[in-house]
């Protein structure tokens, strides 16, 4: 019985660190900006997708495949922030959120337009699987969690040791004093979408190779990234990724990950407990049983694991 708990706790960790991605990106752009990116899950199909094509047409590895996928992902971000939000940056919140409804179904038309709908899966050569103490342990499971872990540790060194990180620890503290003190806001509005953008396209790349691609997936991703957040609590995710903000603007304690972000934990969790889910109950029950987790949390923490109250 334990083996199987085991088992599936890491199957679970696998899938959460996806989820964590998907959150990431989504509180680089809520927590920093503002905006509720409804259409990141459809970005990260984008992502999935083009990861898919670079390594069937062109032959490239998966991992390749998947960093050029994220510089493509960069731009559309880039793109997306520029022609759709920005004309409204500073209107009521009711535009930008229609703004993100309708570009959820244009991205998502988008993709069935290029690539069909068929059910996609991103080949890799990671097929290995080691057997741990009764535990079957696949090679791929362990790259993504060790991918995603790579990609955490690179945004915290961005946004806490870096110039650009500074500009958006700035406008994430208060936009009118960085305007101020000479920070180019609309740059780092750009800057804030190209990374989230791209930590996106890294998730569905990764959902592709563990799982697969599909029209509608992204939808999906995005509720469980909304879904993470408010496990992780919405309080913590600019201070867990902006650092030490109350502080000073130029310091940060995040280079050394010193506090967690509740959308990792928050990832982590949802994607244990589906796990658990379906491994014990039916996979049928796995979003549902996920979800009731969610709830009770926050029925005895409203503000979310790591929240401030």
């Amino acid at each position: 019985m334990m083996t199987e708990i085991l088992q599936q706790a890491l199957n679970g960790l696998a899938i959460g660190a996806v989820y964590t991605l998907i959150a990431l990106g989504l509180t680089v752009v809520f927590g920093i900006l503002g905006i509720a990116h409804f259409a990141h899950g459809s970005v990260a199909m984008l992502g999935g997708y083009l990861t898919f094509t670079l390594g069937e047409r062109f032959g490239l590895p998966f991992f390749p495949a998947m960093a050029l996928a994220m510089i493509g992902g960069a731009v559309a971000g880039m793109l997306i922030e520029r022609l759709a939000y920005r004309p409204v940056r500073d209107a009521p919140h009711i535009n930008a959120f229609i703004i993100a409804l309708g570009l959820t179904m244009m991205v998502e038309g988008g993709n069935l337009l290029m690539f069909g709908a068929d059910q996609v899966v991103i080949q890799t050569p990671y097929r290995g699987v080691f057997n741990i103490g009764g535990i079957a342990v696949a090679e791929l499971r362990l790259l993504v969690i060790a991918t995603a872990c790579v990609l955490i540790g690179v945004i915290a060194l961005l946004i806490s040791r870096t110039k650009t990180g500074k500009s958006i620890r700035a406008v994430a503290q208060n936009r009118h004093a960085a305007v101020l003190m000479g920070v180019n806001v609309s740059m780092v509005s750009l800057v804030v979408f190209a990374i989230s953008s791209a930590l996106g396209v890294s998730a569905g790349a990764l959902i592709g190779a563990l799982l697969a691609i599909a029209p509608g997936v992204g939808e999906g991703l995005a509720v469980k990234g909304f879904a993470v957040l408010i496990l992780g609590g919405l309080g913590s995710i600019p201070g867990a990724i902006v650092g030490g903000l109350s502080s000073d603007v130029c310091s940060s304690d995040l280079g050394g990950l010193g506090s967690i972000p509740g959308a990792i934990v928050g990832g982590l969790i949802l994607g244990v407990s589906e796990a658990m889910a379906a491994g014990f109950i039916s996979s049928a029950y796995k979003d549902v049983i996920a979800f009731m987790v969610m709830i009770v949390v926050l029925l005895f923490r409203p503000e979310g694991l790591l929240g401030k109250r």
